[in-house]
């Protein structure tokens, strides 16, 4: 899935979550190392829940992270 979406700072990402341990990220550097950092830490899916464990894996927890943490302009599948 492809995700835009603007950081704290308001620099623009536009990043493609990939689903792959190896490289669950590709595009932007800063995002990719935001869900490094997270893997493993609870995360909530939505804003009641549920909540599970981030992995790099789990394409719909990475991107409830960018919601979090990052403005998510958009999502194209």
């Amino acid at each position: 899935m492809l995700v835009t979406g603007t950081l704290d700072d308001g620099a623009g990402y536009q990043v493609e979550v990939t689903g792959r341990e190896e490289q669950p990220i590709v595009g932007s550097r800063r995002v990719r190392a935001l869900v490094e950092q997270c893997v493993g830490q609870p995360i909530l899916l939505g804003p009641l829940g549920p909540q599970r464990d981030l992995e790099a894996t789990d394409t719909a927890a990475v991107l409830a992270l960018l919601r979090q943490h990052t403005t998510v302009v958009e999502v194209t599948q």
